[in-house]
């Protein structure tokens, strides 16, 4: 058994001041950053750290990389559209007119919608 007091994960980006800007002002997060300019993003919900860290040749990746937990997935898209992001829609995925895929009301999982953050990596907003 691996003895750990805690763990995080992390992901890549292109540009921190960017970064910075998008997940302190756009999502309402607070971030840090330490002297080799790496990230640290507190989530919602206290206890629970991502780390956001520069690399030049950065390629986002092809799935959702962090995910939000919200009550209402309605007032997460309009907070997000207020603050000028736009909604991901991929090709074969139900989402209905404001990019939304309604899983709870099909009983296939929970209300998703997607988005990016200035470097391509793709986040979500769901609720259960």
């Amino acid at each position: 058994m691996l003895t750990t007091t805690h763990g995080f994960s992390g992901f890549s980006v292109t540009d921190i001041e960017a970064s910075t800007t998008f997940y302190r002002e756009v999502l309402g997060l607070e971030v840090s950053a330490n002297e080799m300019g790496i990230l640290d993003i507190a989530l919602p919900g206290g206890g629970a750290h991502v780390l956001a860290y520069p690399k030049d040749d950065h390629v986002p990746a092809v799935f959702t990389i962090l995910n939000f937990a919200v009550d209402d997935i309605d007032r997460a898209v309009d907070e997000l559209e207020a603050a000028g992001v736009a909604l991901e829609r991929y090709e074969g995925m139900p989402q209905d007119e404001r990019g939304v895929m309604r899983g709870k009301a099909a009983d296939r999982g929970p209300d998703i919608a997607w988005f990016l953050d200035p470097s391509g990596n793709i986040l979500s907003v769901l609720s259960d």
